[in-house]
């Protein structure tokens, strides 16, 4: 074997390795005979370069080493750099193992060529060979003589994905199809097909190895539904097939094989004894021999939390069940330990964090009294009336253990409620339009906590095209029992209506019991009274003019209503009955007693999830004076958006001979609509019908019909409504076209 010794000079590295692979790098190289394995270390020196010349076998000479150099290499081929020399010939080498590597010297011009005898036994070709090898370097490349990059600047990012290569993967995209056997029969196929990840897939996928991953686990899906009902020796296999003459098809098969169910063969309950006996027993709903089924578990469970939370066990808890399955007669034995508590009764209140209000107000939310035995159920009807008050960013009700023992055995349990109240002031705001009544804007500020507790003073102000006014007023929410309210009102407004023109100021005050959007109530009322001083233009029968008149009115107005509906603003289903009856007496220098009535009944019937047909009845009186002794702000008008749609504001009735509505003592109206709402939009065609009469009752003779067409957006504060309507068979002087805007349904 014979071991060729190349220069360090750059020519003689890259000769050396120009039929194999290119290395950059001053140390560590090693180089190959051509005609064996070992290997020798090439030596780095900037002024020696050796070759073979071509001589086919002819003498070599050996060049005599310079003074420097006295030793020579065994062999007696070449002279030998001492290690000094040569350590002073390589590179510095810096700390930073990233910078930048030096520039390779550049190999100087070589010599005449050296010749190197043969060794011994070596034959002309090999000696040919070599001298091949060691030839003079070719000229340099200017590339190699620049800096290498360091490592950590390199770009690691993969090239993008051409449009030609992202085809040709959709192109052998898999297609597969899947078929699953023997959950059908159990009930379970619409289930699985749910939850399956093989129906996710929608029969695609990348390669046939993402199909079967899918179809694993669909295995393991299959087996978990089952075992839920009851089926704990289930089984589940898949199997992946190329599609008949389809090369990118495949077909998925799951094959799932339930094995019988096990049941209940013993039910039992660790726990101390409840009142009555057999309270859990009866709550608990599972019975021998029922399906050992998840859902039913975990019912029953759930349904004996609840149920003696509802029976005087405030702190109860369900512990970790525990199911022995006896896989021979495929039953199993069902224990469920049960942490009681103590039996407990109401006891008082306490209350902490940032509060809204004291503790002897938190009292009156509560519909129950001291001793009643503990109810979950009254508890939560409590928490949600105090959210309701709108006066807390949150709020918490918890029982809480006393420890004092009740006359009756049990033990006196306090609600701790946590508060943290939340602001206070409320900016609102409403806008709207109708035909007949122009553009109306109104604005409150509100500060619903002024006087603790929940003393609310109000400021509002309406301004529009017919319309303006200002009021202030004092509300107190919950007054010495729950939801009941008692207000206090001051206002002074400005209206200027075709029938009539007034200034007017009121005090009034009520006591009432009213529904929110949050507490929808069944039953409501109120109760008041109101002190009006007003001054009104009117048409004067008795002269045929107009005149201004001055009215000091008193009233004790009365309301009670009676709603089944599921929503305030936006019911769709339910009826609603309201009642109105203010007695009242007009001083215009005489004495003028009289009383005012009226009922109005809605309804709303779902005719589909979409379509809600919603109807309407009203009937109002007026009794014990005339027509022409009444002020004009306080006789009945027919026409407008809350009224009869088609018409303009109080437009319907009798007219004056200037032609201008004066209003009746009787009214009848009528409405229905079809609401149809398709995601938060709606449509609603409508019909209306309604008429004003001078006498006391209504005749229910010469009534109009307005018909229309109005848009529905559905939004979290409630519907906003524009209707569009015209007159049915419409009179000269009467609106060709009504257009209304505004806030939540007609009715």
């Amino acid at each position: 074997m014979t071991i060729g010794r190349y220069g360090s000079g750059r020519a003689g590295i890259e000769r050396g390795f120009d039929k194999g692979r290119r290395v950059r790098s001053w140390a560590g190289l090693w180089v190959a005979t051509l005609t064996g394995t070992a290997f020798l270390p090439v030596i780095a020196h900037a002024q020696i370069a050796t070759g073979a010349e071509k001589n086919q076998g002819a003498p070599v000479s050996k060049p005599k080493p310079p003074a420097s150099e006295p030793a020579t290499d065994p062999q007696g081929d070449a002279a030998i750099i001492p290690d000094k020399e040569f350590e002073a010939g390589l590179p510095p080498v810096g700390d930073d193992i990233n910078a930048p590597l030096a520039p390779i010297p550049t190999a100087r011009t070589p010599g005449p060529a050296v010749p190197v005898a043969p060794a011994q036994g070596t034959t002309k070709q090999t000696a040919a060979t070599i001298e091949e090898v060691i030839a003079p370097a070719a000229p340099e490349n200017p590339e190699f003589a620049q800096p290498l990059v360091p490592l950590n600047s390199f770009d690691a990012t993969p090239p993008a994905e051409s449009a030609e290569v992202a085809a040709k993967k959709e192109t052998i995209e898999i297609r597969y199809t899947v078929r699953v056997v023997g959950l059908d029969k159990i009930g379970l196929q619409d289930k699985f097909e749910d939850l399956s990840a093989l129906h996710d897939g929608r029969g695609r996928a990348a390669n046939a190895t993402m199909v079967a991953a899918r179809a694993k686990e669909d295995e393991r899906l299959a087996v978990r539904l089952m075992q839920s009902l009851g089926y704990y020796d289930a089984t589940a296999v898949s199997t992946i097939e190329q599609a008949p003459g389809n090369n990118t098809g495949l077909n998925a098969l799951i094959t799932a094989v339930p094995g019988e169910v096990y049941r209940l063969a013993t039910i039992k309950v660790k726990s101390d004894p409840v009142v009555p006996a057999d309270l859990i027993d009866r709550e608990l709903a599972l019975k021998v021999g029922d399906p050992i089924e998840a859902d039913r578990i975990q019912g029953a469970e759930a349904n004996v939390l609840l149920r003696l939370g509802q029976q005087g066990y405030p702190f109860v808890q369900v512990g970790q069940r525990d199911i022995l399955l006896d896989e021979t007669n495929f039953t199993g034995d069902y224990t469920l330990p049960i942490d009681l508590g103590p039996r407990a009764v109401f006891g008082g209140f306490t209350t902490d964090g940032r509060l809204a209000f004291d503790v002897k107000h938190v009292g009156v939310f509560a519909r129950f009294k001291r001793g009643q035995l503990y109810d979950t159920r009254k508890v939560d009807d409590m928490r949600q009336a105090l959210v309701a008050t709108g006066l807390f960013s949150t709020v918490s009700v918890e029982p809480v253990k006393t420890g004092q023992p009740a006359p009756d055995g049990t033990e006196y349990v306090d609600l701790r409620v946590r508060q943290r109240a939340g602001p206070a002031r409320t900016l609102a705001g409403t806008a709207g339009y109708s035909t007949g009544q122009g553009f109306s804007l109104e604005g409150s500020w509100t500060h619903r906590n002024l006087f603790k507790p929940e003393g609310a003073l109000i400021l509002s102000g309406i301004t529009g095209t017919q319309e303006q006014g200002l009021s202030a007023t004092f509300r107190r929410s919950n007054a010495g029992r729950r939801d009941r309210t008692v207000s206090l009102t001051a206002s002074a407004n400005h209206n200027d209506y075709d029938a009539y023109e007034a200034y007017t100021g009121t005090i009034s005050g009520r006591i009432s019991y009213d529904s929110t959007p949050i507490w929808q109530k069944r039953w409501t009322w109120y109760y008041g009274f109101e002190l009006t001083g007003t001054n009104e233009d009117r048409w004067n029968f008795d002269t045929n003019t107009r005149d201004r008149g001055t009215y000091f009115i008193a009233a004790a107005p009365g309301f009670l209503g009676y709603d089944t509906s599921d929503n305030l603003l936006n019911p769709t289903r339910g009826f609603r009955v309201k009642a109105n009856l203010s007695p009242e007496t007009s001083v215009k220098g005489a004495v003028h007693p009289y009383a005012r009535a009226m009922v109005e009944g809605t309804a709303y019937y779902p005719v589909t999830d979409a379509i809600v047909l919603a109807g309407r009845v009203r009937v109002g009186s007026i009794v014990g004076t005339g027509r022409d002794e009444l002020p004009p702000s306080r006789r009945y008008y027919g026409g407008g958006g809350g009224s009869v749609r088609g018409f303009g504001f109080q437009e319907l009735g009798p007219r004056s001979p200037d032609d201008k509505a004066v209003g009746g003592r009787s009214l009848n109206e009528f409405a229905i609509e079809a609401r149809y709402r398709f995601g938060n939009y709606g449509i609603v065609p409508f019909i209306d019908a309604g008429q004003v009469y001078e006498s006391s009752m209504p005749q229910f003779s010469n009534i109009r019909f307005g018909a229309g067409i109005g848009g529905r957006m559905y939004t979290n504060f409630g519907p906003v409504r524009v209707d569009v309507a015209t007159p049915i068979n419409r009179q000269p002087g009467e609106s060709k076209v009504a257009v209304y805007i505004s806030i939540g349904q007609a009715f």
